[in-house]
C-alpha cells in the first residue's frame, strides 16, 4: 500500500517546459541585450559609413569575381584554370568602365535635347497648371535663375571628387581581397581547428555565398531582360535616347520593388516632352510596365525560387534601412546584406528569434545549414 502514492506521484502531469525558460529573467535578458546590440550595431554601421561602404561594395565586386572565375573554370574545361581569376577580373572592371562611359556619353547628349525641349515642358507645365485651376509656373530660365547655380558648384565638385576617391579605394580594397582569398582556408583552420565545428562554417560561408551570388545573378538577367525589352520598345516609337534609359533601368533594377518601378515611370513622362502627341507615351508606359509585371511576377520568381528566404516586407524595410545609412550604396546592396545578416543571426541562439521574423518560410538556417546551432522552438524542449 505504501507504493501507491509514489505510482500517482510520477504519473502526475508535468508543467510546461518552457514557462520558465522561455519568460524568465534569462531569456528577457537575451532578448534585450540582443536589441541593444542590434541598434549599436546600426549605429556603427552608420557612423563607419564612409569606410564601410568601399569595404562593401569591394567585397560584392569580389564575390562577382570569384563566382565568374569558377564558372570560367567549370563550364570551360579546356580554359586554363590559372588563368580564370586573372580574366574574370578583366572583364568585371571592362563591363564597369564600359557602363559608365556609356552612361556619361548617353547623358551628355540627353542633357542637351532637354534643353531644346524646354519651351516645350514650359507649356506642358502651363496646361497641367491649367487643367489643375493652379497659377502657371514662371519660366523655367527664371527658375533656374533664382536657384542661382553657381552657388551649388561647389558642391557638385565636392560630389564628383568624392566619388572619385569611393572608386579608387574601392579598387584598393579590392586589390587586397583578391589577394587575400589564398590565405582564407587556413584560416578557417585555424579558426575552428575541429573538423565538425569548419565544417559549419564552410556551409554557412558557402550559403551566404551562394544567396549572393543567385541574388546578383538574377537580378542581372532579369534586369537585362526589362532593358532589352524596354530599348526595343523605346526605340520603335522614336524616343531620344532609347540607349540611355535603357541602362538606367538597367541599374535601377538592382534596387528591389523601388527600382523598377521609377524606373520605367520616367521615359512615358520623357516622351510626353518630346511628342505632341500621347499615344507615344501612352504605348511606352504600357509596354513598359507589361514587361516589368512578366519579368517581376513571373519569371524572376522562378529563377530566384527559393535561395534568398527573405520575407517580402523585410525586403522593403530592408531597404529604407539600409538606403538611411548607406545611401544609394546601401539601396544596391539591401537584400544580399539582409541575408547575410539572417543567416548569420540563425546561428546563434540569442538572435535566432531575429532571423525567424526576417525569413519567408520561418526557417532561416536552412535544413542542412547549422542544424546543431540553430535552436529552433522544437530544440528547446526537452525530451
Amino acid at each position: 500500500m505504501a507504493a501507491a502514492p509514489k505510482t500517482t506521484a510520477s504519473r502526475a502531469p508535468r508543467p510546461a517546459p518552457d514557462s520558465t525558460d522561455r519568460l524568465g529573467v534569462d531569456g528577457v535578458t537575451r532578448n534585450a541585450v540582443v536589441i541593444l546590440a542590434v541598434v549599436a550595431g546600426g549605429a556603427a554601421l552608420w557612423l563607419l559609413r564612409g569606410v564601410l561602404t568601399q569595404l562593401a561594395m569591394a567585397v560584392f565586386l569580389a564575390v562577382i569575381i570569384d563566382g565568374f572565375a569558377r564558372a570560367l573554370a567549370e563550364r570551360t574545361p579546356r580554359f586554363p584554370k590559372a588563368l580564370a581569376l586573372p580574366t574574370a577580373i578583366v572583364l568585371v572592371i571592362l563591363t564597369l568602365i564600359g557602363i559608365v562611359l556609356v552612361i556619361a556619353d548617353q547623358g551628355v547628349g540627353f542633357a542637351n535635347q532637354l534643353i531644346g525641349y524646354t519651351p516645350k515642358l514650359e507649356a506642358l507645365l502651363a496646361r497641367a497648371a491649367a487643367a489643375l485651376n493652379l497659377e502657371a509656373p514662371p519660366p523655367i530660365a527664371q527658375l533656374i535663375s533664382q536657384l542661382n547655380p553657381g552657388k551649388y558648384a561647389g558642391a557638385i565638385a565636392t560630389s564628383v571628387q568624392g566619388v572619385a576617391s569611393d572608386t579608387f579605394f574601392i579598387l584598393i580594397y579590392l586589390a587586397f581581397i583578391i589577394a587575400a582569398r589564398r590565405g582564407f582556408q587556413r584560416k578557417i583552420v585555424a579558426m575552428f581547428p575541429h573538423r565538425h565545428d569548419r565544417d559549419e562554417a564552410v556551409q554557412i560561408f558557402q550559403r551566404i555565398r551562394g544567396g549572393v551570388e543567385q541574388y546578383l545573378w538574377v537580378q542581372t538577367v532579369t534586369g537585362l531582360m526589362i532593358a532589352g525589352g524596354s530599348f526595343l520598345c523605346m526605340w520603335a516609337v522614336g524616343l531620344d535616347n532609347a540607349l540611355f534609359w535603357a541602362f538606367l533601368i538597367f541599374l535601377a533594377s538592382y534596387i528591389p520593388i523601388i527600382g523598377g518601378v521609377v524606373g520605367v515611370a520616367l521615359p512615358p513622362l520623357f516622351a510626353l516632352v518630346q511628342f505632341d502627341t500621347l499615344w507615344q507615351a501612352i504605348v511606352i508606359a504600357a509596354v513598359l510596365q507589361s514587361v516589368q509585371f512578366v519579368v517581376g511576377n513571373v519569371i524572376q520568381p522562378k529563377m530566384q525560387g527559393d535561395s534568398l528566404n527573405i520575407d517580402p516586407v523585410v525586403v522593403l524595410l530592408s531597404l529604407a534601412f539600409w538606403s538611411l545609412i548607406w545611401g544609394m550604396t546601401g539601396s544596391f546592396l539591401s537584400t544580399p546584406l539582409t541575408v547575410m545578416a539572417m543567416i548569420i543571426l540563425a546561428q546563434f541562439r540569442g538572435s535566432y528569434w531575429i532571423a525567424v521574423l526576417l525569413s519567408a518560410n520561418g526557417d532561416p538556417g536552412g535544413q542542412h545549414v547549422g542544424k546543431s546551432r540553430n535552436p529552433g522552438p522544437a530544440e528547446d524542449e526537452p525530451a
